[in-house]
Order: structure tokens, then sequence, then C-alpha cells
């Protein structure tokens, strides 16, 4: 099967939150930082300086402490780091308007054809990277090749601060030594289930039939199957269908009175009506998410015939969502949700509504 002889980049922002705490105050420079709560909850992002002692994103701040004793904690600026995400992503659409963001801190560019006339994908790479810096102070990392599934794992080759390309003619050569961890889409269970199965390079993972690997692992073999054959058909999106629209607050100090509760229920409520009236969007369906402090997680959720107007709807309803939650059980997360949105009238709409208080950055 050929493969698409598109010029796609995937642009990966290094150790975003952590190198933006960074740049804002020069006294964390060099030096091992985790932004997220000290003493209870997770790493959201750990510097490169600290990822030297084993600390990672997703990892609790205990572990996180025990690992690096001199770990400073910063708390998270969700608002700081989304305004550097959107000039980022203006420098973007300098080049193409061909952009898919994919979080905060990276997406995929297709340039195929791009407003500059510059033929050389791995040199508008250059460019943007050079202007991130210029303007961000920040460094980023690319990958560069014919489809997605290539340029995400690319651009993990030479990070922090560098590029990588896979020339089409050096496509097969390059997956078959690459490690099967590194392919894009295998996680660490997945790995360990393919060790077992001497699967260690992607020669190995390419010795398998379409069939053996379907019977392993279910839909996700057909996909391993072509992409170490560098087969990935995935376009770059940049008009997604908005299917549903979030906001949600972790807390760093974990809520037991329901007053308080109320409180940060009626704040939700607030933030996501104004996220809402923004793009004239609505929805028929509320719902309720709850994250316990033990991790363990609820939600529950209310359809009406009629559309959601406004934030007093959402707290209304929200109220109601909580007294119906099975444990009375101190929570770290409180999020509100609107799905079965009136966007099938607004297919142009392409906005990233969600606030991402719960994505933790990649490694």
């Amino acid at each position: 099967m050929q493969i698409p002889q598109r010029k796609i980049i995937h642009v990966d922002m290094d150790a975003f939150y952590a190198s933006v705490e960074q740049h804002d105050n020069p006294e964390l420079k060099g030096k091992p930082i985790a932004v997220g709560g000290e003493h209870r909850g997770v790493v959201a992002a750990a510097s490169y300086e600290a990822r030297k002692f084993g600390v990672r994103s997703a990892m609790s701040s205990k572990i996180a402490k025990e690992k690096c004793p001199h770990l400073i904690f910063v708390k998270p600026r969700f608002h700081r780091y989304k305004e550097i995400s959107q000039k980022i992503r203006e420098i973007f659409h300098e080049y193409t308007d061909l952009v898919e963001p994919l979080s905060l801190d990276e997406a995929y560019l297709d340039v195929t054809e791009n407003k500059k006339n510059i033929e050389s994908a791995n040199e508008i790479a250059r460019e943007i990277r050079q202007k991130i810096f210029e303007e961000t102070g920040l460094t980023a990392s690319a990958g560069i090749s014919v489809n997605k599934f290539l340029a995400k794992v690319a651009s993990d080759i030479n990070k922090p601060n560098g590029q990588k390309t896979i020339h089409p003619t050096q496509i097969i050569d390059f997956l078959e030594e690459l490690p099967i961890e590194k392919f894009y889409g295998i996680g660490k269970v997945t790995a360990n289930k393919m060790y077992s199965l001497q699967i260690f390079k992607g020669k190995d993972l390419k010795a398998k039939s379409m069939e053996e690997l379907a019977r392993l692992f279910g839909k996700s073999g057909i996909y391993y199957y072509n992409v170490v054959r560098g087969i990935h058909h995935g376009e770059v999106k940049p008009h997604r269908i908005q299917k549903s629209v979030g906001v949600e607050h972790t807390f760093w100090d974990d809520i037991n009175e329901d007053e308080e509760l109320y409180q940060k229920l009626k704040s939700l409520s607030e933030e996501l009506e104004s996220r809402l009236s923004k793009r004239e969007i609505k929805g028929k369906t509320l719902t309720l998410k709850i994250k316990y402090k033990d991790f363990s997680q609820y939600t529950r959720s209310k359809t009406q015939e009629v559309y959601y107007e406004n934030a007093e709807d959402f707290y209304e309803t929200a109220q109601k969502l909580w007294e119906l939650r099975p444990y009375n059980k101190a929570i770290r997360l409180l999020g509100l949700s609107l799905s079965n949105l009136n966007t099938e009238e607004k297919k142009q709409i392409s906005v990233q509504l969600k606030i991402p208080f719960e994505e933790f950055e990649k490694e």
C-alpha cells in the first residue's frame, strides 16, 4: 500500500508547565521542580532536572518527594499555560491553517501546502521552533514525516529542543529498529505483553500476521500491523465537531463541607455558562464528575428535552446530581460538562473549550 506523501509536523513543547514556571520565575531555572500540590495529589508536570531523579507526571507527590527530597513544588497556573498556548498556535497559523491541537502543548500541522511556500518541512519546523523561543522564551521539539504517527514518534527522539525528520526512504528501516515501547499507542501494559511474546522491536512486530495481532490485541492489533509498515491515513483535522464542553477543577486541599462544595459547583456553573455563551453552544445533557481522594471516580448525568440555558440551570441540576452521590468521602476534583449539543448545526465551530485541569503533561 502506498504511503501518502504528505508533509506532517508534530510540535511538542518541552516540559511545558514546568518550563513556563521556570521562565516566569528565574530563581527556579536549573532546579528540579514539579507542578502540583506538595502535600497531596499528583505531579502534573516535572522539569527535566526533576526527571533525572525519576520524577514523572501522574506520580503521587509523596513518591516524587521521596525520589527527589529537594524537589520544589509549584502550584499550577492554567490560565498562564493557556495564554502561552494561544501565542504558540498563532505562530502555527502563520504557516498553515491545517493545525490540529492535541492539548495545550502539542499539535499536528500539515504543511504539504503552506502559506510561505517553503518546500522543506524540516525548515518550517526549525523556523516555528525558533519563533516559539523568541516570543515565549520556551523550547519545543518537532517530528517531521509523511503521516501523523511517524511525526509523533519522531518528535520524541531528539527531545528536548531538537527535531527529527523521518524521510520516506528511511521509514521501513527506522520502524524495524524502533523499540516497541517507542511506538505511539503502545503503553506500558501492552509493551509488557509484547515482551512476553518476544516482540521487542518493530521487526519483531512486523513478523506477526494481521490475523495473529488481531487475535492478541483486538482492533488495536490491526493498527499495530499497519503502523509498523508506515501506514497511517489519519488526516490533520482542524475542524473537529464539538461533542462536549466541560470545566473541571482539581483541589489541592480536600473538600469535606457541603457549603464549600456548593460554592465550587456554583463557580463551575458560571464558568461553564461563560464558555458556552461565547460560542452560542447549548446542550441537553449535564454531567457531574466527582473524583475522590482515593482516586475512585463517579459520574451522574441528567438529560432534558430542552437545552440548558444558563448557570442557574447548571447549578440547580448539579446540586441534585451531587445529592445522588453514593459516597460521603473527601473529594479532590469536581467537573461539570455539557453534551448532546447543538453543534450538528454548527459543524464549522473549531474550539478547545475544555479546561485541561486533569490533563497531565506527557513525558
